[in-house]
C-alpha cells in the first residue's frame, strides 16, 4: 500500500480547491504611501502559494522605494536652538554684580 495515512486525530490532508486567506491583519502605519504598498499583501490571500512570491517581491520593491524617497527629500530646515538674550554690553554672565 503506497498511500500515506494521517496520524490518528490529525485532520485529513487535502488540497483546497481555492486559496484560503491567511487572515493576517495589517496595522496602518500612518503613512498613506506605505499603507498602499502593504495593502498589496492582501492580493496573496487570493493566490495559490506559488503566486505569493511575486506579491512579496512587489511589496518589497515598494517599501524599498519608499525608504529611498525619504533619503531624497530635502531636510526640514535648521534645528532650532535655544533663544539667547540680545547682547547687553553691561551683562557679564560670569560676573556676579551683587554687592
Amino acid at each position: 500500500m503506497s498511500d500515506v495515512m494521517p496520524e490518528a486525530g490529525a485532520p485529513p490532508m487535502s488540497t483546497p480547491e481555492e486559496p484560503v486567506p491567511l487572515g493576517v491583519e495589517r496595522t496602518p502605519t500612518g503613512r498613506a504611501e506605505v499603507d498602499v504598498v502593504l495593502g498589496r499583501l492582501a492580493d496573496a490571500d487570493h493566490l495559490p502559494a506559488d503566486g505569493h512570491i511575486e506579491v512579496y517581491e512587489d511589496v518589497h520593491r515598494g517599501l524599498r522605494s519608499e525608504l529611498a524617497s525619504l533619503d531624497a527629500r530635502p531636510a526640514a530646515g535648521p534645528v532650532p536652538t535655544p533663544s539667547h538674550r540680545p547682547h547687553d554690553p553691561h551683562h557679564h554672565p560670569h560676573h556676579d554684580n551683587r554687592s
